[in-house]
């Protein structure tokens, strides 16, 4: 964090120091040479700040799509099965025992 810092304020001096540089050298005419990149951080700010409609997530969830019967009877049914907490979930795998047989002293004592 601390070495980000300094990168970050190191580039601020130096534009401070060119900005300063270019008053002593051409006075105030220095300033048109500004004009090109204020200008285009302001139209960045303004496009960050208030983006196209097109670019917009809200418009998207502002228009509204009926489901089917058929999609509402699964949601419905999804719901009915998350309700019930006390049945535990059926999983696809299966323990398979091994063939070697198990022996008591060669488990451990403490897991």
């Amino acid at each position: 964090m601390i070495r980000h810092a300094l990168i970050f304020w190191s580039a601020v001096l130096l534009a401070v120091i060119g900005l300063v540089d270019g008053f002593v050298r051409y006075g105030f005419s220095s300033l048109t040479r500004l004009i090109i990149p204020l200008v285009l951080c302001a139209v960045l700010y303004l496009l960050y700040k208030y983006p196209p409609r097109r670019m917009n997530n809200n418009s998207r969830s502002k228009t509204k799509v009926k489901a089917s019967p058929k999609t509402m009877a699964k949601v419905a049914g999804l719901r009915k099965s998350h309700t019930s907490g006390g049945k535990r979930k059926s999983y696809p795998f299966q323990v398979i025992e091994g063939s070697k047989g198990k022996n008591d002293d060669q488990l451990p004592k403490y897991h």
